[in-house]
């Protein structure tokens, strides 16, 4: 299964040979980002899905699980209600969606029932581009999230998998973020130019506290607006962020020097 997921990913990588802003045809798009906790995808992708958003894509953002463990004078319970409802309200702010897993922080488990739960939601949302954690994270939870995400992209595509929904294999790409936590073998690879988006973008994240200031002692909004220069200087844009994808997607195949 796994040598047959390689080559079906690598294909559909190369069948989408432009990058996530200049995609193959002028379809409305669904980009599905699929974060560990509430908060990872719109701190480190979030201006590009408030561009998508703009532009009348549909963006969804799949939390697995609340990041409820992470306050250190709430409990689980309290945190997990109060990053619920930041969540929404920063979903809201770039017009994207939010679906919740049932999943524990630091909790989330490695399994193939969580594979499927994700694949149905791609089978029900449909994307055409998929977001995900990179595979090598600090976090259990960020690694366990990146190889459950791209499992469920084979799982949601086969017929004989058994599902109340019909398979799925419209995904023009799977992307991987820049998360700082992440960084172990993280090579950007897609640049994105986000620099008329990063107002909205600050907005949207701002939702959380553990953004704002006063749950973690991690410069967040500092580090990943920093980050976005550096990286949209990398592009030849004032503000970028970037994206990796698996080694088999980097390919050209071309008939003359580009």
């Amino acid at each position: 299964m796994r040598l047959g997921w390689s080559v079906w990913l690598a294909v559909a990588s190369l069948a989408s040979a432009a990058v996530l802003a200049q995609a193959p045809d002028k379809a409305r798009k669904t980009i599905l980002a699929v974060g560990a906790h509430a908060g990872d995808m719109e701190v480190a992708a979030g201006a590009v899905l408030a561009k998508h958003a703009k532009a009348g894509d549909r963006v969804v953002f799949l939390h697995l699980t609340l990041g409820e463990g992470g306050n250190p004078t709430l409990s689980p319970a309290d945190y997990g209600a109060q990053k619920r409802r930041e969540a929404e309200a920063a979903a809201k702010v770039i017009g994207a969606e939010v679906v919740f897993g049932p999943y524990k922080d630091g909790e989330l488990p490695d399994t193939e029932e969580t594979r499927r739960f994700v694949a149905d939601v791609i089978r029900q949302l449909k994307p055409t581009h998929l977001i995900a954690h990179w595979k090598k994270s600090l976090h259990k939870d960020h690694s366990v999230a990146s190889a459950v995400a791209v499992d469920a992209v084979l799982l949601a595509s086969l017929a004989g998998v058994t599902s109340r929904y019909p398979p799925h294999r419209g995904l023009w790409r799977v992307l991987f973020t820049e998360n700082w936590e992440d960084r172990e073998e993280f090579s950007p690879y897609v640049y994105v130019e986000v620099t008329d988006a990063l107002d909205a973008w600050e907005k949207c994240v701002t939702q959380y506290q553990f953004i704002r200031g006063g749950v973690s002692s991690f410069p967040y909004l500092e580090y990943y607006k920093a980050l976005a220069r550096v990286r949209g200087a990398e592009g030849g844009f004032t503000f970028a962020e970037c994206f990796d994808v698996q080694p088999w997607g980097k390919k050209q195949a071309v008939r003359a020097l580009p």
